[in-house]
């Protein structure tokens, strides 16, 4: 609506906004449901990540020292690499854990649907995705770790290779689904 009518009122006394807001009062409800489904689910999702790495974190893949208790690849690149993406997917995932939580605690006001509810989907979306992703990573890093196998390695690479390609489509589609109609459209 150009900016030049917004004040504008019609035959009933209504201005635009009002008159949106009387027509659609059960697309609130809907988006309302939408937005407590679709958390809930990512709420779900993000809550096993969680765990997941948390105890992965713990549980280190390959052998342990007898004397010190440690691993023994801890100076293996590929043990760096998996501490950091098995940690960077712990705080992804409880930050959208946490975003997805103050989704619930929203009023649901028809204001919030402008730009504080996609504003909080988009990141707690952004993160669960990018929190898969560094979880697949912790996966096909650990794999050499415990296996001494040499044509694991490039199997595992190859089954990520193929699979991760689809999600991250997937994914963005999603998140620019949001973003377009967040920010972009009129």
């Amino acid at each position: 609506m150009p900016p030049s009518c917004r004040g504008s009122i019609n035959k009933e006394g209504l201005q635009p906004v009002a008159l949106f807001t009387k027509k659609h009062k059960e697309l609130v409800v809907a988006g309302e449901d939408w937005m407590t489904d679709t958390s809930t689910s990512c709420i779900i999702v993000g809550a096993l990540i969680v765990i997941i790495t948390f105890a992965a974190a713990f549980t280190v893949p390959g052998e342990n020292n007898q004397e010190t208790g440690f691993s023994i690849s801890t100076n293996k690149k590929l043990f760096k690499v998996f501490i950091m993406s098995d940690v960077m997917s712990l705080f992804l995932s409880t930050t959208s854990v946490l975003v997805f939580s103050g989704i619930f605690t929203s009023r649901y006001a028809e204001e919030d649907f402008l730009k504080s509810m996609p504003k909080k989907m988009v990141i707690g979306l952004s993160t669960l995705f990018f929190s898969i992703a560094t979880a697949m990573i912790a996966f096909c890093v650990s794999v050499p770790l415990i296996l001494p196998e040499k044509w694991i390695a490039p199997l595992v690479g190859l089954l990520a290779r193929m699979l991760t390609p689809g999600y991250m489509v997937n994914a963005y589609k999603v998140k620019n689904i949001f973003m377009y109609s967040s920010y972009f459209a009129l």
